[in-house]
């Protein structure tokens, strides 16, 4: 027969294990909306863009409150850091590191060029209308990105030896990287291959 003592101990594991679920589902609870309004506000700035998606638009697309949203996030420049954050994890720029294998300059940008016009070419929606919607988004946003760019740029730069045009060099790569200059060759009609390649074929990179 059970003692007293023995059916207080029990209880009391019973309800520590009921407290401890309770506080681990409000805890997972907690997470999963905070993700749904990420989830939404990317969703949106890939859709109808940044300078379009409201604070309002985000919470009705992950079905919660502005209340709630601002629970999570204190206004919407920490949303979009959030967004940012999860965007590019879930979309890496291309590393350079492999292209810092290549000696060649020509050849090093050719190959960074096509990996790069294909990473624009699957995220052309995202890309594009942050491109587009820059001057509405908060500035580390624009520094996001001219990091990225900036860190492409100098592993292209790299292999040209010191007694090049370096001026002139640097204008033609920044132009070959940017995202713009693929759009507009895009819409052209070539492909990122064909596109690499006829930047690569360009005066500067063969003078």
């Amino acid at each position: 027969m059970e003692s007293k003592d023995g059916r207080g101990a029990l209880e009391v594991a019973s309800k520590s294990s009921s407290r401890g679920y309770r506080m681990r589902k409000r805890r997972e609870d907690v997470e999963e909306t905070r993700q749904r309004i990420v989830d939404a506000a990317v969703e949106l700035h890939g859709s109808v863009g940044p300078a379009q998606t409201t604070i309002s638009a985000i919470a009705e697309l992950a079905g919660v409150q502005r209340s709630t949203l601002y629970r999570h996030f204190a206004d919407e420049v920490a949303v979009f850091g959030a967004c940012s954050s999860q965007w590019f994890e879930d979309h890496p720029w291309p590393a350079a590191s492999a292209w810092e294998m290549v000696a060649d300059p020509v050849e090093r940008l050719g190959v960074a060029l096509r990996e790069l016009y294909g990473y624009y070419d699957v995220n052309r929606a995202m890309l594009g209308n942050v491109v587009r919607d820059m001057a509405a988004m908060p500035p580390f946003v624009e520094e996001l990105m001219r990091a990225q760019v900036s860190a492409t740029h100098e592993a292209l730069m790299a292999p040209w030896p010191v007694e090049a045009d370096r001026e002139r060099l640097f204008a033609a790569v920044w132009l070959a990287i940017d995202f713009r200059a693929w759009q507009s060759l895009d819409e052209a009609g070539l492909t990122a291959d064909a596109a690499a390649e006829l930047m690569t074929s360009l005066g500067p990179f063969r003078a």
